[in-house]
């Protein structure tokens, strides 16, 4: 089969690798479209090393058709189209996963639409809901709210009873949020959010932030915070390092929660998948949340696809089709 390779020299290869092998609870998918997610940017440049046992190519996502299945599956059956959320492995024509990393692709859905689900509706979950145990009624602020995670974030929000706020990088990237549900943005350019934040909320703080940006934003992070509010930080695009208040913590009682997705238990990742099966693919199936693909990529040319990514311009996903 073929795959993305990184070269030496940090550059995309579409060429011949070796058919990953099928565990016993595996399921194969030969794959017709992979989303891009940031975390690849980061591996390809030697940031990111997948966790042991993962697959070293790139691709956290893949949707397609199930090629083959291990002799201890009991859901899926050879030619079922589904999508799923992968340690790595996507950019390629198969991949191998566990079965319970698999769910059917929502009705009406093709596959790029589908590739764009699994990671970001996956991490937007797991931190929103499981983490921060957000609840009806309660607002949250979303950093990056025009990326793929915000995109799904914001709809997440807006279908289970939560107002938000988002910051964003242009007046372009707060209309298309406003689009999406919410109720306000901010421009960083315009200096901190702080202040818009506490105008949205009627200075009351927020109840949760979801913040994939990390040291330069922590310290009005906490400022932005109500009494009990939770931090949840699943990025660190500003850098790891910063002073931390530690008596904004104790006098609020705030939480700051450090999450990753990839590299969690599978029994975690299969909880993360059911809970997404179960509540929000059917508001994809009816339209309530919708996928957010800003454009769509052959595979071959992963290199002008990652470039477009990096460049921040973007608004949604990124998809590349096998």
């Amino acid at each position: 089969m073929r795959a993305i390779v990184v070269e030496s020299d940090q550059t995309l290869a579409w060429k011949e690798v070796p058919v990953p092998a099928l565990g016993p609870k595996e399921v194969a998918i030969a794959v017709k479209a992979t989303a891009i997610n940031r975390a690849d940017l980061m591996q390809r440049r030697g940031l990111y090393p997948p966790p042991p046992g993962a697959s070293s190519v790139l691709g956290l996502e893949c949707a397609g058709v199930v090629a083959a299945v291990g002799d201890e599956t009991v859901r899926f059956q050879v030619g079922d189209s589904v999508c799923a959320l992968l340690p790595g492995g996507g950019y390629a024509e198969q991949v191998v996963v566990d079965e319970g990393s698999v769910v059917p692709i929502p009705d009406g859905f093709d596959f790029v639409q589908a590739a764009a689900l699994p990671e970001v509706y996956a991490t937007a979950w797991l931190n929103l809901f499981i983490e921060a145990e957000m609840q009806p009624g309660e607002r949250c602020v979303i950093h990056a709210g025009a990326s793929g995670v915000g995109s799904a974030a914001i709809q997440l929000c807006g279908a289970f009873g939560v107002s938000c706020f988002v910051t964003i990088g242009s007046d372009e990237k707060r209309d298309y949020c406003r689009s999406l549900g919410a109720g306000a943005g901010h421009v960083r350019t315009n200096g901190s959010f702080k202040e818009a934040v506490m105008n949205w909320s009627e200075s009351e703080g927020v109840d949760v932030i979801l913040d994939p940006v990390g040291a330069g934003y922590l310290s009005d992070n906490l400022d932005s915070l109500r009494l009990g509010g939770r931090l949840v930080l699943i990025g660190l695009m500003s850098g790891a390092r910063t002073e931390l208040d530690m008596g904004k913590l104790m006098m609020k009682r705030l939480r700051v929660i450090g999450s990753t997705l990839r590299a969690r238990p599978l029994v975690e990742k299969k909880t993360v998948m059911a809970e997404l099966e179960r509540y929000v693919w059917p508001k994809l199936a009816d339209g309530s949340l919708s996928p957010q693909v800003d454009r769509v990529f052959p595979i071959a040319e992963a290199d002008a696809a990652h470039a477009l990514m990096a460049s921040d311009e973007t608004k949604g996903k990124v998809v590349l089709k096998v």
